[in-house]
């Protein structure tokens, strides 16, 4: 038989010093999960995962499941018609390789193939038109 403090176990139950005897297997249970604890708080410290969800990075929403109110469906429709304006404003080509790569989902690669050009080229101008509908953007706030 072993003897264990209950307020060791159950701080917020016990507020003094509560004795009783367990049989050995019960003690067995009850160190063994505190060593895997333990072991858990190390490996969390170690990998550094410390999160939290009043951190403000976004992970909370992550986390949590989260239904939009109507001006969140409202905003989220208007800027994306905003960002669908200024993609068909730039340049011909340059509208139809980033349509393409990222409202159709196609690769680099496919449009090249598509068009008959290097996949080079594609991501030259996929990556200037991006430039210009982020100056674009920018400028519109």
């Amino acid at each position: 038989m072993k003897e264990i403090n209950l307020r060791e176990l159950y701080p917020d139950t016990y507020n003094t010093d509560t004795f009783v005897e367990v049989a050995d297997e019960v003690w067995a249970v009850i160190s063994s999960s505190q060593r895997a604890e333990v072991a858990y708080e190390r490996r969390k410290f170690r990998h550094k995962a410390h999160y939290s969800l009043d951190y403000g990075n976004g992970i909370e929403k992550a986390a949590l499941p989260h239904t939009p109110t109507p001006e969140e469906l409202l905003e989220e429709k208007q800027q994306r018609e905003q960002l669908y304006a200024a993609v068909m404003a730039l340049p011909e080509k340059q509208a139809k390789r980033i349509y393409a790569r990222f409202y159709l989902g196609m690769t680099a690669v496919e449009i090249a193939h598509a068009e008959g050009v290097h996949p080079s080229r594609v991501r030259e101008s996929i990556r200037r038109g991006l430039k210009k509908l982020a100056d674009v953007l920018r400028a519109d706030k």
